[in-house]
């Protein structure tokens, strides 16, 4: 009788105390957050960059 306990005791507690659902979500808000910065970026600079090209190709001509 206390090895069938024992069994399901520990099958509970490896089921309850299971991590990876937890590191999944970790990754994606870390995704999440590199991606929010991306476009940040993106948009704060592009028009600067956007700007210096056609600077650039008018002083050309």
């Amino acid at each position: 009788m206390t090895t069938t306990y024992q069994f399901f005791s520990a099958w509970i507690t490896s089921r309850v105390d299971n991590d990876r659902g937890a590191s999944l979500v970790e990754y994606a808000l870390l995704v999440a957050l590199i991606a929010v910065v991306c476009i940040a970026a993106v948009t704060l600079l592009g028009q600067t960059a956007s700007e210096k090209f056609s600077e650039v190709s008018s002083n050309l001509d």
